[in-house]
């Protein structure tokens, strides 16, 4: 057996291993059985997916909908999209100030800043959400959305800062001093020059946070108080000790279907601009 055909069959059980769940997932959301089942199936049904919009009647006449609160359910992605719109501007602020400060401030502090700035990232979600929980509440400050904010942005700004670190590398230096020394001040020169060049990684920077924010579940966990997201409340519903309602196979399908839709439709633009 060549080395390559050895890489080849350890690829495929690699894709193998790491899709298959996600095709059962997908499957088992279309089948009429709770808890969701690939073995016993029951018939072909959409409800799961219908949860979401169908009236009242319907939810109370189907024994296993109407044990689940829609409402509330709605109610945390509501809280989780709040929690983004505040953390996504936050971090791409906090990551784009942490990215020129270590690319254009040449200082033999600049490993130890480095470091300081990417260790939340390093730290355990549980840590950084009790650091949180306890700060806040020292300073009378209830845990809710707002200490939910404070402890996500502590690692999410983390990621900006290392997509526009990488993007400011490969600007030329010299286009910077050149506008210095014609006389334009540094924050023309960073209007002008830096924040044109570092727009397409922001963008990246700003989807990156955005799903980073809307899939974190253990530091909110901690920091939640009352309160509820989107993460928490399906791990809340899939520590049901009778099996999670197959509802959340068909919000996982559904997301995944929008990413895949997201990254086919980014690609075809990629490649029609190349043709262009």
């Amino acid at each position: 057996m060549t080395s390559q055909r050895l890489l080849n069959l350890y690829m495929a059980a690699f894709l193998l291993f790491m899709f298959t769940p996600l095709l059962l997932m997908i499957v088992t959301s279309f089948n009429n059985a709770s808890p969701p089942s690939v073995t016993d199936w029951r018939g072909l049904t959409g409800k799961w997916y219908s949860f979401f919009w169908v009236d009242q009647a319907q939810l109370r006449a189907d024994p296993v909908l109407r044990a689940l609160d829609r409402g509330r359910f709605v109610a945390c992605f509501g809280n989780s999209l709040k929690v983004a719109a505040a953390v996504v501007p936050i971090a791409l602020l906090l990551g784009l100030s942490g990215a020129v400060f270590l690319t254009r401030w040449r200082s033999r502090a600049n490993g130890l800043l480095w470091w300081v700035l990417l260790s939340p990232m390093l730290a355990p979600g549980i840590v950084l959400g009790l650091s949180a929980l306890v700060f806040w509440g020292r300073l009378g400050v209830n845990a809710g959305l707002f200490t939910i904010v404070m402890a996500q942005v502590t690692f999410v700004a983390g990621y900006p800062m290392l997509i526009l670190m990488a993007r400011l590398q490969r600007q030329p230096v010299e286009l910077e001093e050149a506008a210095l020394d014609l006389g334009a001040t540094p924050f023309r020169v960073f209007r002008r020059i830096t924040l044109p060049f570092l727009l397409p990684a922001l963008a990246s920077s700003a989807v990156i946070a955005f799903l980073a924010s809307m899939e974190n579940y253990n530091t909110t966990m901690f920091a939640k108080g009352g309160s509820c997201t989107f993460a928490t409340e399906i791990g809340a519903m899939a520590r049901n000790p009778n099996g999670h309602p197959p509802v959340i196979n068909a919000v996982g399908t559904v997301i995944i279907l929008l990413t895949v839709s997201a990254t086919l439709a980014h690609t075809f633009l990629l490649r029609k601009e190349g043709r262009g």
